[in-house]
């Protein structure tokens, strides 16, 4: 049962008034008395509230947002779609639990869709657009779910948060109105990160491996391209920088777009390993929660939580680095916890010439190949609503690879509740599966690599197999991974510490007060009433969302997993 919906109050307060200081908060101006004169039935002056609301210069003319205490609105007229920003914007923190509100869309810098265009307006290498930057504790709100951000080419978003005063990117109904429930989606659009890296949408002359990749005129239409809406992403540059994003939580979004696109709660466009991204949450989101479009962003530190379609999508080449991440989903809600491909319109690469075409993408280097380290997904095995389930998108199931991607995946964990499977045995509701002929192959030539993986689910696997005739299960154990037997555990539906049972996969730990981390699997985790039988890989002693930290990294500025900041406890509490 959910509980009622508890707003997050911001802390923040203004200790003393000073006056003639430039402080950002009123101005008091000290009066004195003449008790000569009979005052009482004089009027009094008003005090003029300072406006902290932020301001651009646009057409010799200052704009400034609206100050409506505590909140700052800023019109259409300061920045919308098709208005965009084209000059530096800071974003304040505001007083008294304030949000800034933004009526349209925000859009930083120019968009262009051609190289000509491009190179004129001299936006070419990336950090040569305007820069937003927001002030850690500052909260930003859209009205509804046609309003969204995107930070395009050449442009940088700052959003240096910390864990005391992280950055959050919500609805008005949320931050402003207190009318969102905890797990209400589609409130606003969401983020839209464009760069200049590689996608294998485009052409390319060169490879990885020569270091001498070049292209022309690459640029793809990003997500929530429409009309006036429209962003572009790609390059040669996967070093490219768009900016920091640290200690963020993005909340509420998604939405269908007119040409077929969904937004996620954070959409990378070919954004390079230039841009800093660590300990961000993508919350109650309609599509899923970070989808990686070609590029070679690193991620450190992941929370995704209630994401209704998948929380980690990969696909056009996507080369970064994914290290701690923790994926819940909802009870009855959620598709892949990592739904993944590895070359872009891979299906319009069917027959004759186009399938060369995919063998040179792989030739090349340029098909995915992320690397993921300490990932713990917490499944919930639904079916969706067109096949008698409660799910949105599609399938409760873990990891999904095809299409030509080679990843490498380590320490990390794919827990389901077994009770909680509506369709068993039908193979949908799978921990992991592996399809298509290029990523098979990669498997088999050690191109794909997974190690040091548990994988705790009633349906374990599906497709394959492997080239040479292995089962992709034979595959998995004999690679330092392993698979639970559902058949001969007791209450298989809670692997936490909490429950008396042979299989305890969730530890809390002395720096956790969740179930949601895991530590030294030698001392505390129990497959069948023993140690798993999978080594960590590399360094590290742990598995799964901790990593090798030995700390809570959710801790301080996450919302919906600890007490005192969500609006309901979390299923697997229950």
């Amino acid at each position: 049962m959910k509980q009622v919906n508890s707003k997050l109050l911001l802390a923040a307060a203004i200790a003393t008034l000073l006056a003639g200081c430039d402080s950002g908060g009123i101005n008091v101006e000290p009066k004195t008395v003449d008790n000569s004169v009979d005052n009482s039935t004089s009027t009094p002056t008003p005090v003029e509230e300072e406006n902290p609301c932020a301001s651009i210069v646009k057409g010799g003319q200052t704009l400034q947002g609206e100050f409506k205490a505590p909140n700052c609105y800023y019109a259409p007229s300061f920045v919308d779609a098709g208005n965009n920003l084209t000059t530096d914007l800071y974003l304040p923190a505001l007083a008294d639990g304030g949000v800034n509100v933004f009526e349209g869309s925000l859009f930083v810098g120019k968009n262009y869709d051609n190289d000509t265009d491009m190179q004129a307006a001299g936006i070419s290498e990336g950090g040569d657009g305007p820069t937003l930057t927001v002030q850690a504790g500052a909260t930003i709100a859209f009205p509804d779910k046609t309003k969204f951000m995107v930070i395009n080419r050449g442009s940088q978003l700052i959003a240096r948060g910390t864990a005391d005063a992280p950055i959050t990117f919500t609805s008005v109904s949320d931050a402003v109105d207190g009318t969102a429930g905890p797990e209400d989606v589609s409130l606003w659009g969401g983020i839209v990160i464009n760069g200049f890296g590689v996608t294998n949408k485009c052409a390319y002359t060169g490879s990885v491996a020569g270091g001498d990749l070049a292209t022309s005129d690459c640029h793809v239409e990003a997500e929530g391209s429409e009309g006036a809406d429209q962003s572009n992403y790609g390059g040669a540059n996967n070093a490219d920088n768009s900016g920091d994003l640290e200690y963020v939580v993005v909340k509420h979004t998604g939405a269908q777009v007119a040409n077929g696109d969904e937004l996620n709660g954070i959409s990378w466009g070919a954004v390079g390993s230039g841009t800093i991204v660590k300990n961000v949450e993508a919350y109650s989101t309609y599509d899923d929660g970070m989808e990686f479009f070609g590029g070679a962003v690193n991620v450190e530190n992941y929370l995704a939580l209630y994401v209704r379609d998948d929380s980690i999508d990969i696909d056009e080449g996507y080369a970064g680095t994914i290290t701690n991440a923790l994926v819940i989903q909802s009870a009855d809600n959620g598709a892949n916890c990592i739904e993944s491909d590895g070359i872009g319109s891979y299906g319009d690469m069917a027959d004759g010439s186009k399938t060369d075409r995919r063998a040179e993408i792989i030739s090349q280097g340029i098909n995915s190949r992320p690397t993921i380290d300490g990932l713990t997904c917490i499944l919930s095995p639904n079916a969706p609503a067109s096949k008698g389930g409660t799910g949105t998108h599609d399938y409760g199931a873990g990891w999904r690879f095809r299409e030509g991607i080679m990843p490498t995946v380590t320490n990390s964990m794919v827990i389901s509740s077994y009770s909680a499977d509506t369709t068993p045995n039908d193979g949908n509701n799978y921990c992991l599966r592996i399809d298509d002929a290029e990523t098979l192959q990669g498997a088999e030539d050690g191109d794909m690599v997974l190690e040091g993986n548990v994988f705790a689910c009633a349906e374990k696997s599906k497709g394959g197999p492997l080239p040479g005739g292995q089962t992709i299960q034979d595959w998995v154990v004999a690679h330092n991974n392993q698979f639970v037997d559902f058949a001969d555990m007791a209450a298989a539906m809670d692997p936490t510490a909490n429950a008396d049972t042979g299989l305890q996969l969730l530890s809390a730990g002395a720096e956790s007060s969740l179930p949601m981390f895991s530590i030294d699997p030698a001392s505390s985790m129990m497959i069948g009433g023993v140690a798993p039988t999978v080594t960590p890989e590399g360094s590290s002693t742990y598995l799964g969302a901790l990593s090798n930290m030995g700390t809570d990294w959710t801790k301080g500025w996450t919302y919906g997993l600890h007490d005192g900041n969500r609006g309901e406890s979390l299923w697997i509490e229950k």
